[in-house]
């Protein structure tokens, strides 16, 4: 198959000036992008610095960071295939089946995620809190977007859904600083009220990690059938707590053991033989 050299010459000379025509677009549209990466990375470096001097979550901080960075790429993006002359109504279409089909798929990522935004922007708790919720108590370790990373006191690491944490009930034992610990001694009918109380109350105000705002607390809680049931109630840091609550366990032990004061088992009632 011969090629007339004439038809190559005209071919090349169309093709030298449809890239001559298109060279416009083509430069206009890669500065566009050159430009628009660089303003992009200036406007999310800014922001972030902004939401840290305003003392954002560093969780939110970096989640709306990143929301805004590929929210302008995505944008750009189109401004780009645009400015070369790309149609992009058919582009957003595919975009918006694809984004229909992706969350049609992930229910259950998405319900993580929107629990994920509800307790960072709510903060129910933070980094740091010890916190009761799904049947555990642990520590907060780190807020991610899908779950919730926590550290229980033997040292396990835990990962909760945000779905299900933020749509159950959360107790904080951090948010307010301190904490009151609830015990209960039994002693036996025999012993003085007066002097227990007066013990346990020397105990607690010669703690210092047992604080005296509000002041520690001991009364009678109830009257049962073998025993009297006092209710200590000190309060102490959230630092304090478990020392203050094991301390006083022991401490109260030893002294009622020197004043003759009978620390009552608990008795199991039983039931009546039948005839």
């Amino acid at each position: 198959m011969n090629l007339d050299p004439n038809y190559i010459a005209d071919y090349s000379n169309n093709l030298i000036k449809e890239i001559i025509a298109y060279s416009p677009k083509l430069i206009s549209a890669f500065l566009i992008l050159i430009v628009g990466l660089y303003a992009i990375r200036v406007i999310n470096r800014l922001v972030r610095k902004i939401m840290i001097k305003r003392k954002f979550e560093v969780t939110l901080t970096q989640f709306l960071g990143d929301i805004l960075l590929w929210g302008l790429r995505i944008l750009l993006f189109v401004t780009f295939i645009s400015k070369l002359g790309i149609e992009t109504s058919s582009f957003v279409a595919i975009l918006g089946a694809m984004g229909l089909a992706v969350g049609l798929s992930l229910q259950g990522s998405l319900s993580n995620f929107a629990g994920g935004m509800l307790i960072i922007l709510f903060k129910p708790f933070k980094d740091g809190d010890l916190i009761e919720a799904q049947g555990m108590i642990a520590t907060v370790s780190e807020i991610q977007i899908f779950v919730t990373k926590l550290i229980t006191a033997n040292n396990q690491v835990v990962f909760i859904p945000n779905g299900i944490l933020s749509n159950g009930i959360i107790t904080n034992y951090s948010m307010k600083g301190n904490r009151r610990a609830d015990l209960t001694f039994s002693i036996s009918y025999d012993s003085d009220i007066k002097q227990a109380k007066d013990i346990i109350l020397d105990l607690l105000n010669n703690n210092p990690k047992v604080l005296q705002n509000p002041k520690p607390d001991v009364f009678v809680k109830n009257l049962t059938d073998s025993a009297i049931e006092l209710a200590v109630r000190p309060w102490a840091t959230n630092e304090n707590y478990g020392s203050v609550f094991t301390d006083t366990l022991e401490s109260c032990k030893n002294a009622f053991d020197k004043a003759g004061i009978t620390i009552q088992p608990f008795v199991k009632e039983k039931s009546a033989d039948k005839n």
